[in-house]
C-alpha cells in the first residue's frame, strides 16, 4: 500500500515494528511534522540519518528504509516534545513530495511475514531460550516489554521485539530493519544476543570475584572484632599480638626516652585504626623504620693497635699518612675512652686506593663498613629523606646506611663527594653540613624520622678527586688527607703483593701454571701505563692472564714464565717509552712540571720567533692564569733585556709564539712561569735549554720565583719521565718530605729564589756579560761603517 506521510529524521534511534518507544524532539522541522501528523491519523515515518551530526539533513542523507509509526501520546516541555510512538510496519521511501517546512514523502509499506517452517520454529524457540538466559545473567528489560516478548508473536515480531532491547549500534539496527528475510533476521538477532550473553557472563564473573574479596575482608574484620571481645571476656589486654610485638620491640631498642614516648603514641594511634585505613600502612612503615635503627647497638672498641697496623699494611702498600691518622685515632680512643668520630676526606687522582682503604680501615677497627656513592646526586631528600606526608616517603641515604650497618658506629664512606650536583630540588652538599659536623651530628635530624639520631660515633670518610668543587662551608668540616700518585717502585710492590694474586684467582689460574718475573711487572708498568694509580696496570695484568687462560683452556700444560719478551708478545707494541724527554737539547724549548687530577705530568714549552711587530702569540689551550704567566715572562725579559744580552728594543721587529703541545688538553696555573721564561730567553739568545732539567715555579715581573703546590706529584711525574734535575722555589724545599726516598735518590734538586739563578742552571752555556757585549758591539759597528764609506 502506498501512502503520503510526514517524514521525521532521527539521529541514533531505530523504531522497530510492533515496539513502543519514547522519543524527544526539538528540531523545528521535527516539531512541525509532529503537529501536522494530527491531521493524518497521527501517522508519521521515522527514518535514520546516515550522519548523526547533521542538524538539518536533506533526503539524500537519509536511509530509504524506515518505520511507519503512530504517535500515541505527546507532552510539550520547554520547546521540546516528548512523544510515545508505536511502530506499525516497515516502509520504503519512493519519493519526497516536500522538503519545507518539513519532509513529506510517498512511501510503500513492506510486508515481511513468511511461512513458519520447522527451521524457523527452531530458531524462534532457541531465541526465546537465549533471551531468558540473558535475563538470568542480569540483563535489564522493562517488564511490559518482557511480557510482550514472552507472549504469542510471529517470527518477524519476535525478531523485532528482541532487537529493540539489544545493545546495538544504530548502523547494526538499520541492517536488521532492512533485512526483509525473516529467517536471516532471526539468525542475525541470535548472533547479536549470543555476543551480549558472553559479555554479561564475564561481567557476572568479575562482580562475583569482587564480591568474594569484599566478603572475605568483611569476614576477617568481623572475626578480629569477635577475637577482641573474647580476649576482653578472658581478662586479657585489648591489644592484639601485633601491637604487643611492637611494644616489646620498643623496649628492646633502648632508644632515648623522648623518642620512645613518641613512638609509643604512634603505636597507640595504630592500634585504634582500622587495618583498611591507608594511614595505618604509613604509620606501620614509620614505626618499623624507627625500630630497625641501631639505637644502642655498637661495635666494640677494644682493638689492638699493633693488629690494626698489621691489617692496614696487609691490604695497602704505602699510604703512610692515612695509616698514621687511623692509628692516632685508635690511640686517642683507647686513652680517652670515647672520642667523636673523625671526618676524613681522601683527595687524590683515580685509582690510588681511596675507596678500597675505607674497607681496610673498617676491618682494622673491627667495625661495619657502609659505602654511599654521592656522584650525580642532586636532590636534598636523597641525604635527609622525604617528609612523611609524601606517598612513598623514606629516610635519606645516611639513615639507610646506618640501618644496613646494624650498628651506631660504623665506618661510613661517602664516595665522590666532589661530584654532588645542585638544582631546583635543593643542595645536597648543604644537607651534608649537619651530618659532617662533629659539633652537631649527635642530633642529626632526618625529615622522615622526625626524631634526632646520634651520628657522633660514626667514622665518616669522604673521597674526592679535587677540592675545588666542594663548597667552602663543607670543606671546612673535613680533615683533608692528600693521596699522591704512586711511584714505579710502589706500583711494582702493589702489583706483586696484591694485583697478581687477585687476577690469578679471577682468571682461574694458579702459581703452578703461571710465574710472573719481577722485571716484567716493572716493564708493564713503565711501557704500558701512564697513570697516577694502578687501575691501568691491573687491566694490563688482567689482559696477560686472559691470554694465558685461553692457552691453558686450549690444552697448554706447561708452566708459563712471563718475562719482558713474553709480556710484549702478549700485550703488543710498547705504548709508552721509558722516557718522555726530547732526544737532544733544543733552542726555545724547556721542560715544565704540572699537577693534574690524575697525578703529575710533564709539560714541554716551545717558543718560536718570527718577523713581526712585537705580538705575543699563545696557543695550546692555555687558561687565563697561564696566559698571564706568559705575559709576565715577556715583561720581565723586556725589562732586563740589556742584562740578558739583548737589544733594548729587540721585540719591535719580532713576534714571539709560545705553544704548549697537546693542544686538546686544557692547561692552567702559575707554576709554569719559570720554564716559559727560560724557553723565551733561550729562543732570543739562541742558547739551548738542558732537556734533562725540569722546572716549576711562579715568576714575578722582578724575576722573583714564588712557591707553588703539588710538589710530590710533579717530582714523581718528572722521575717517571726520566728527568735528572728538578729546579724549584726555595720555599718548596720543605715539601720534599712527602716525596718517596727512592725518587729523591735518583734526582738532583736545585732551589732558586730568582730567575737569574734559573737561567744559570737551565741554559747550556752562560749568558754574555752586558759590559763586554756592549763594548764589543760598538767598535764592530764603527769598523763596519768606516769600511762601507771607504768602499
Amino acid at each position: 500500500m502506498i501512502k503520503t506521510v510526514p517524514i521525521i529524521p532521527i539521529r541514533d534511534g531505530i523504531i522497530f515494528p510492533n515496539t513502543d518507544s519514547v522519543l524527544t524532539f526539538g528540531r523545528p522541522k521535527s516539531l512541525t511534522a509532529l503537529e501536522s501528523s494530527f491531521s493524518n491519523e497521527r501517522i508519521v515515518g521515522f527514518v535514520l540519518q546516515k550522519n548523526a551530526r547533521l542538524n538539518d539533513p536533506i533526503p539524500s542523507e537519509l536511509y530509504t528504509i524506515g518505520t511507519l509509526s503512530r504517535i500515541e501520546r505527546m507532552i510539550k516541555n520547554d520547546g521540546e516534545i516528548n512523544a510515545q510512538v508505536k511502530g506499525i510496519s516497515r516502509i520504503k521511501i519512493l519519493s519526497y513530495e516536500q522538503t519545507h517546512p518539513y519532509l513529506i514523502a510517498k512511501v510503500e509499506e513492506i510486508e515481511s511475514e513468511t511461512a513458519e517452517t520447522p527451521e524457523i520454529k527452531a530458531l524462534t524457540n532457541h531465541l526465546i531460550n537465549e533471551f531468558r538466559k540473558a535475563m538470568n545473567l542480569g540483563k535489564f528489560v522493562d517488564f511490559l516489554v518482557f511480557m510482550n516478548i514472552m507472549s504469542e508473536n510471529t517470527p518477524s515480531q519476535l525478531a523485532d521485539l528482541i532487537a529493540s532491547v539489544l545493545d546495538l549500534k544504530p548502523s547494526e539496527r538499520q541492517v536488521l530493519l532492512e533485512m526483509l528475510d525473516v529467517k536471516k533476521r532471526l539468525e542475525r538477532v541470535n548472533d547479536y544476543l549470543s555476543k551480549e550473553i558472553k559479555v554479561l557472563d564475564l561481567e557476572k564473573k568479575i562482580a562475583s570475584k569482587t564480591q568474594e574479596r569484599f566478603e572475605k575482608g568483611a569476614r576477617e574484620v568481623m572475626l578480629r572484632e569477635r577475637l577482641k571481645t573474647i580476649e576482653k571476656e578472658l581478662g586479657e589486654t585489648d591489644e592484639d599480638s601485633e601491637i604487643k610485638e611492637l611494644m616489646e620491640a620498643i623496649k628492646k631498642a633502648k632508644m632515648p626516652q623522648d623518642i620512645e614516648e613518641k613512638i609509643k603514641k604512634e603505636v597507640k594511634k595504630l592500634s585504634q585504626m582500622n587495618q583498611f585505613n591507608p594511614e595505618a600502612g604509613y604509620i606501620r612503615n614509620y614505626v618499623d623504620w624507627i625500630l630497625s635503627l641501631p639505637w644502642s647497638m655498637e661495635s666494640k672498641n677494644d682493638v689492638n693497635i699493633k693488629a690494626a697496623e698489621k691489617i692496614l699494611d696487609e691490604d695497602h702498600y704505602g699510604l703512610k699518612k692515612v695509616k698514621e691518622r687511623i692509628v692516632e685515632y685508635l690511640a686517642v680512643n683507647k686513652l680517652a675512652g670515647k672520642m667523636k668520630g673523625p671526618i676524613l676526606c681522601f683527595v687524590g687522582p683515580p685509582g690510588v686506593g681511596k675507596t678500597s682503604i675505607g674497607r681496610s680501615i673498617a676491618r682494622a677497627l673491627n667495625r661495619k663498613f657502609v659505602k654511599v656513592s654521592l656522584g650525580g646526586i642532586r636532590d636534598e631528600a636523597e641525604i635527609r629523606g622525604h617528609r612523611r606526608t609524601y606517598v612513598g616517603a623514606m629516610p635519606g641515604r645516611i639513615i639507610q646506611g646506618i640501618k644496613d650497618a646494624g650498628t651506631k658506629n660504623p665506618v661510613f664512606m661517602l664516595d665522590e663527594i666532589d661530584k654532588v650536583g645542585t638544582d631546583f630540588r635543593g643542595d645536597p652538599s648543604s644537607a651534608l653540613l649537619e651530618a659532617l659536623d662533629p659539633e652537631q651530628n649527635n642530633m642529626f635530624s632526618d625529615h622522615y624520622l622526625e626524631v634526632p639520631f646520634d651520628l657522633s660515633d660514626v667514622m665518616f670518610i669522604t673521597t674526592a678527586n679535587v677540592l675545588d668543587t666542594i663548597p667552602p662551608a663543607l670543606r671546612d668540616r673535613l680533615e683533608v688527607i692528600n693521596f699522591s700518585g704512586y711511584t714505579q717502585d710502589e706500583k711494582f710492590h702493589i702489583a706483586k703483593n696484591h694485583l697478581l694474586k687477585k687476577q690469578l684467582e679471577n682468571h682461574g689460574l694458579t702459581a703452578k701454571m703461571v710465574e710472573v718475573a719481577d722485571e716484567s711487572i716493572s716493564f708493564i708498568a713503565q711501557h704500558y701505563t701512564r697513570e697516577a694509580g694502578v687501575r691501568g696496570l691491573e687491566r694490563q695484568i688482567s689482559a696477560v692472564f686472559r691470554k694465558i687462560a685461553k692457552m691453558v683452556a686450549e690444552g697448554w700444560n706447561k708452566k708459563v714464565l712471563v718475562n719482558e719478551k713474553v709480556a710484549q708478545k702478549l700485550l703488543g707494541p710498547i705504548k709508552f717509552s721509558s722516557t718522555m724527554l726530547e732526544k737532544k737539547d733544543e733552542v726555545g724549548m724547556s721542560t715544565g712540571l704540572a699537577w693534574t687530577e690524575a697525578g703529575g705530568d710533564v709539560l714541554f714549552i716551545e717558543v718560536a720567533l718570527m718577523p713581526g711587530k712585537g705580538n705575543l702569540i699563545l696557543t695550546g689551550q692555555l687558561g687565563d692564569v697561564m696566559k698571564e704567566s706568559c705575559t709576565a715572562a715577556m715583561s720581565y725579559i723586556r725589562a732586563r733585556a740589556v742584562q740578558l744580552g739583548l737589544e733594548e728594543k729587540f721585540y719591535q721587529k719580532i713576534d714571539v709564539h709560545v705553544h704548549v703541545p697537546e693542544g686538546a688538553v686544557p692547561k692552567d696555573g702559575p707554576s709554569a712561569g719559570i720554564p716559559i721564561t727560560a724557553a723565551i730567553v733561550s729562543a732570543l739568545t739562541r742558547i739551548p735549554v738542558d732537556r734533562k732539567i725540569a722546572m716549576t715555579g711562579e715568576v714575578t715581573l722582578r724575576g722573583r720565583v714564588l712557591e707553588i703546590g703539588g710538589v710530590k706529584e710533579k717530582v714523581i711525574a718528572g722521575h717517571r719521565a726520566g728527568i735528572q734535575t728538578v729546579v724549584m722555589p726555595k720555599e718548596n724545599k720543605k715539601d720534599l718530605e712527602d716525596v718517596p726516598k727512592e725518587v729523591q735518590k735518583d734526582l738532583k734538586f736545585k732551589y732558586v729564589s730568582h730567575m737569574d739563578e734559573v737561567l744559570a742552571i737551565a741554559l747550556k752555556r752562560p749568558l754574555k756579560k752586558t759590559e763586554e757585549q756592549a763594548t764589543a758591539r760598538k767598535p764592530a759597528l764603527l769598523h763596519a761603517t768606516i769600511s762601507q764609506k771607504a768602499n
